[in-house]
């Protein structure tokens, strides 16, 4: 009889994001579920990194990464944050954002490790967290409007607490953590003297609120890691190039961690990614003025339909209110039976909430509007002859 396998990863069900894209498929329906683009990136760094396949250095690039690289990163670091970021000490390039998440988890958690995370959360987050032995302790945010819940923030940090996991602009509620939350939530960090693990990979796309790293306020710096994303920043999320900002003695370990899963990534796409982060701060308000316009696009049809739409300030998706038009069905039921009937397919809110942290809320459904307009268009035009 062969042994059974890893018993966490066997159990984890079918992604709901495979789930709904396939119904996708199956009906031929409009997918704003998954969150990539689908129109490509800057041709130019298409270019670059075409070139840069061709110029004999095809080899392993450093464990930290490139040095052009890094360079750019602690160079946008300073120009958008302030911070004063080492590129040889304080930088890691890492194969997408998942791989940074995962080497910042493994490199200050140990077995039995209370990590904090804010839900609705990011898929990735619990499985990996337990995975490693640590334990998460999830502290939901309502809606309509995701505020902190302080109380329950503070209720949820201990002795035990190793470290936050802060996703801020916020997949898949679209919010942009204010100021005072963050200081808020450093106040907790510095009492119980953790870590603060940021993924930030939204941080160039935020509409109508500032990004604010959590690193930057005062005595975090030491405390953070900080994590990007040239995916997310530059419509490649097929490239899979991630960077974290770290103050060194993190890094170092850090980077073990890198070490021991991906050790190195494309150095091509490294080149490339280089020099479109070395672009000025008129690109990046482009990228993010181009979502906002299909954000508002989708807002206005979908509140034509009867949802209720919920305040976005960032990220690719936006997240509507469905009591109007469910009745007493759950958010999962209503995205499959609008993909099956009305051929638009969205996901439910409630499969990024974990049942110990209580009932999730049923009455949510996540679109990504990070399409083309005229494929937002056509999803609004189904949407309405569907529910009129």
């Amino acid at each position: 009889m062969v042994k059974p396998l890893n018993t966490l990863l066997s159990a984890l069900p079918t992604t709901i994001f495979t789930q709904m894209s396939a119904l996708a498929r199956e009906y031929d329906a409009i997918n704003l579920g998954q969150g990539f683009p689908d129109t490509e990136g800057p041709a130019e760094l298409v270019e670059i990194a075409c070139a840069a396949l061709r110029d004999g250095r095809n080899q392993y690039a450093p464990l930290t990464g490139l040095p052009e690289l890094r360079e750019a990163v602690a160079g946008c670091n300073q120009r958008f944050y302030g911070l004063s970021v080492d590129p040889n000490r304080e930088v890691i390039v890492t194969s997408g954002a998942t791989e940074a998440l995962a080497a910042c988890i493994s490199a200050v958690t140990s077995p039995g490790d209370e990590v904090i995370v804010l839900e609705p959360a990011y898929d990735t987050y619990l499985p990996f967290l337990r995975l490693v032995g640590a334990v998460p302790v999830p502290v939901r945010l309502s809606p309509p409007d995701w505020s902190l819940p302080r109380e329950a923030l503070s209720a949820a940090f201990n002795e035990r607490t190793k470290a936050i996991l802060l996703n801020s602009p916020m997949n898949p509620c679209g919010k942009v953590f204010t100021t005072e939350e963050l200081e808020f939530i450093a106040g907790l960090v510095r009492k119980y003297d953790s870590f603060a693990i940021c993924d930030e990979v939204y941080e160039h796309l935020v509409f109508d609120a500032p990004h604010i790293p959590l690193m930057t306020l005062p005595d975090m710096r030491e405390r953070c890691m900080r994590i990007g994303s040239a995916g997310k920043s530059f419509s490649f999320t097929g490239w899979k190039i991630g960077y974290i900002t770290a103050p060194s003695p993190l890094a170092e370990v850090i980077a073990k961690a890198h070490q021991n899963l991906t050790f190195a990534t494309a150095p091509n796409l490294q080149r490339a990614v280089a020099a479109g982060l070395n672009k000025g701060e008129a690109f990046f308000g482009e990228l993010a003025e181009g979502l906002c316009e299909r954000r508002d696009l989708l807002a206005a049809g979908l509140r034509k339909c009867g949802f209720g739409v919920l305040p976005c300030n960032g990220t690719y998706f936006i997240t509507a209110d469905i009591s109007g038009l469910a009745d007493e069905e759950d958010d999962l039921s209503f995205c499959r039976r609008v993909t099956i009937e009305a051929g638009v397919t969205m996901i439910p809110v409630s499969a990024f909430c974990d049942p110990s942290a209580g009932t999730p809320p049923t009455r949510y459904v996540r679109f990504a509007f990070c399409k083309q307009p005229a494929v937002l268009s056509e999803a609004i035009r189904r949407l309405e002859a569907y529910f009129h």
